[in-house]
């Protein structure tokens, strides 16, 4: 195998891994951010694909969230690619913070307020034991509602920041291009029959 360690790791250093990886937190975010910056497609559609994978990545509707990012992105004229990718953002980590922020948004929002403090243990608890008829009003509508709100900010948000960044990626590129052309074409290389004048 390619990628194979030398040395097998003991159960110990298997369990720090998967609490800590060697590399870090950050990697897999990085090397997304890589991938959509390397996109060959406009920065518009780059970053309108973004905006509606951040955008379906907001709302309650778990395992649908690829399939409305990629009707949203073909909507906009955006990169169906990036739109896959962007819906990353909702991910074992950050799904219990965003589905507790849409619900209290939507609550807000609505004007209506639970009898309890719900925490997100107790939302998830909730979409998974309640029939839909049950779940509608207390907590399937006010999610929607605010992901609507949360989810359309964070789109225009992500569509700002990945055209800014696809454009100052692309450009840097061209100018390296132009560069490594420009110094290719300063001193050519003869070939063995060439005379120098």
């Amino acid at each position: 195998m390619l990628f194979r360690r030398r040395k097998k790791a003991g159960w110990l250093g298997r369990l720090r891994e998967f609490f800590w990886p060697r590399k870090g937190f950050t990697r897999p975010a990085r090397y997304l951010a890589k991938r959509i910056l390397r996109l060959s497609a406009s920065p518009h559609a780059v970053a309108a694909g973004v905006a509606a994978g951040t955008f379906s990545a907001f709302t309650p509707l778990l395992g649908f969230h690829v399939v409305l990012a990629l009707a949203l992105a073909y909507l906009m004229a955006g990169n169906l690619l990036a739109a896959a990718l962007a819906t990353t953002i909702a991910n074992p980590l950050t799904i219990p913070l965003i589905a507790l922020a849409t619900f209290r948004v939507g609550e807000a929002l609505i004007g209506i307020k639970s009898a309890e403090a719900v925490t997100a243990a107790e939302l998830f608890h909730r979409l998974e034991h309640l029939q839909l008829s049950e779940l509608w009003q207390p907590v399937l509508k006010p999610m929607l509602v605010g992901a609507g709100l949360l989810g359309a900010a964070a789109a225009v948000l992500a569509y700002g920041l990945t055209r800014f960044a696809v454009r100052s990626f692309k450009a840097r590129r061209h100018a390296r291009l132009l560069g490594r052309a420009g110094l290719a074409g300063a001193h050519p290389v003869l070939s063995p029959g060439d005379k120098a004048s």
